[in-house]
């Protein structure tokens, strides 16, 4: 066993005496050594509960004859971290997550590795760390939260953000977005929608380094618990077979990941996180692949925020299970790729039948004909953007506009609220990819009021940082290169004309290339806006959002 590095022979008797200060005994020492990466924290509502969840791993570790032995790991939450400076460390704390498992595992010679996320960056960032490590690893996810109620209607916490919209455009009162604040978010879990954590989450499944129910089942259900015991079982399962992650992650792995995120429309951020991940185990995805096969997959869920459902109504409808099914009934998947379970995607989906249903479309019978992601390109973005189509009004699939040019997140959400932005206007919000943000900010503040003032039809914004995967709208993100870096977005100026058409996957800056040549011969680059610390560090070793953001050293 690998951790009879730190427990074996005569020689390593102070280690074992450190380990009975601990009050482990010699049978426990006998066993595997099962790390457990334990995200629990008391700021992330989709955290709060990973104590229970880590318990009830725990527990199935030790049935099935292993010892868990658990740390812990950061987590940032977006959605409080959003609108202000704490929101330059959320992606860039992906990079602590993973660097600091891999120091925990490889210090401590476990012999498997249970990872315990829920949201944003956490998941991404586990992944990442089990792929680099390639030791025996599994994944559960806490769970989606239950979404809120009033009157019938069903909320979200991107109900409280457009809320605030709405409140600025006279829409609503007080009183009502207080009401809005107390009932959007009843409990535990990961936000409600298809928004990032929850899109991570189903795709962690998809990748084959969950149990199938990962994705969907509720943070309160019973069944969450269930699914936990499970996974500490089937680690000592994958200890024994010596079934490591470089196994799973293959390049059939990831597409179909990318062919699932296009079917339920998921969270722009995907096309940060699966690159990244992918990296790790030498891969590389390239965006233009991605609309190859954007253009065969269908959109057939249609959830929060685009949509009228929430995870629990695709839970409802057999989860990703049900959704993999659909696929493979047409050819759309490979099916071949291993799983967790030690069994094939198509071996865990085998006889599964798919009743006729509103959240799981039929392929011939899809929301749209390609998938709910895509990948712009052109001269405002030689290297990429992207965009969630399927979030955005038809009306604004194919826009012309003016320019609206804002040099930060803050000063736009200004302009939105003072009422200084018209239809038909694009804005432009700049330096905030990740080096120049750094750490590429996510913008649901300004989207959200965008949506809430009713512009969402008529406005389009563009930026070099990200967006929530709550954010809806003609929201184009991840612009590459960055403005920071002398990309062609540090060059627009106020009314310069914007095209975008997304159907043709274009993006273009309406300028004469003899004009651009001047204003770039004349651009200096920003003074850094961090100086010092982590985000400093980061800002100088990060690479572009088509790479994934990844730090490459």
């Amino acid at each position: 066993m690998r951790s009879d590095q730190v427990k074996k022979g005569a020689t390593r008797a102070p280690h074992r005496s450190l380990f009975k200060a601990m009050g482990y005994t010699d049978r426990e020492l006998e066993r595997p050594l099962i790390g457990i990466a334990n995200s629990f924290n008391e700021i992330i509502p989709g955290h709060i509960h990973l104590r229970t969840i880590t318990e009830a791993v725990k527990a199935g570790v030790r049935l099935a004859g292993g010892t868990p032995v658990e740390f812990g790991a950061i987590g940032i939450c977006d959605g409080i971290a959003m609108g202000h400076e704490g929101m330059k460390y959320s992606l860039a704390s992906r990079e602590l997550i993973a660097d600091s498992i891999e120091a925990m595992v490889n210090a401590h010679a476990f012999d498997g590795l249970v990872l315990i996320p829920n949201c944003d960056k956490i998941v991404p960032g586990m992944l990442m760390a089990a792929a680099r490590l390639d030791l025996p690893a599994i994944v559960v996810s806490g769970g989606p939260m239950l979404a809120g109620e009033i009157n019938n209607q069903r909320l979200d916490l991107n109900s409280v953000f457009e809320g605030v919209g709405a409140l600025a455009a006279g829409e609503i009162s007080e009183e009502e977005l207080s009401v809005l604040e107390e009932r959007a978010c009843p409990g535990c879990g990961s936000c409600a929608g298809m928004f990032t954590a929850n899109t991570m989450n189903c795709l962690t499944e998809v990748l084959g380094m969950a149990l199938p129910g990962n994705g969907t089942i509720p943070a309160v259900d019973a069944r969450r618990l269930r699914l936990a015991k499970e996974t500490g079982f089937q680690i000592m399962e994958l200890v024994k077979k010596q079934l490591t992650p470089r196994s799973i992650l293959t390049e059939e792995a990831f597409t179909n990941a990318f062919a699932v995120d296009m079917a339920i429309g998921g969270s722009t951020n995907t096309f940060l996180h699966l690159p990244a991940i992918a990296h790790e185990v030498g891969i590389k995805l390239e965006l233009n692949w991605i609309n190859e096969l954007s253009a065969k997959i269908p959109h057939l869920c249609h959830l929060r925020p685009a949509g009228p459902h929430h995870i629990q109504d695709l839970d409802a409808a057999g989860g990703i299970p049900a959704l993999l099914a659909t696929l493979a009934s047409q050819n759309l998947l490979h099916l071949a790729a291993l799983t967790v379970t030690g069994r094939r995607m198509g071996e865990n989906i085998e006889g599964l039948k798919i009743p006729e249903q509103k959240v799981i479309r039929p392929v011939n019978n899809p929301y749209h004909q390609t998938g709910g992601l895509a990948v712009l390109f052109g001269s405002l973005a030689p290297d990429g953007a992207v965009v969630k189509q399927a979030a955005v009004d038809p009306e604004m699939l194919v826009h012309q506009g003016p320019a609206r040019v804002f040099d930060q997140e803050e000063a736009a959400v200004k302009a939105i609220f003072g009422g200084q932005i018209n239809p038909g206007d694009v804005i432009i919000i700049r330096y905030e990819g990740p080096q120049g943000g750094p750490g590429m900010r996510e913008m649901l503040s300004p989207t959200s009021a965008i949506a809430g003032m009713g512009l969402d039809r008529t406005v389009a914004l563009i930026t070099d940082g990200r967006f929530s995967g709550a954010s809806r709208g003609a929201s184009i993100g991840h612009v590459s290169p960055e403005a920071a870096t002398g990309g062609p977005l540090a060059l627009v100026q106020e009314g310069d004309l914007i095209q975008i058409d997304i159907p043709a996957r274009r993006l273009e800056l309406l300028v004469a290339p003899e004009e651009l040549a001047k204003r770039k011969a004349a651009w200096r680059p920003p003074t850094p806006k961090v100086t010092h610390g982590y985000l400093a560090r980061y800002a100088k070793l990060v690479k572009s959002a088509n790479t994934g953001a990844i730090i490459d050293v």
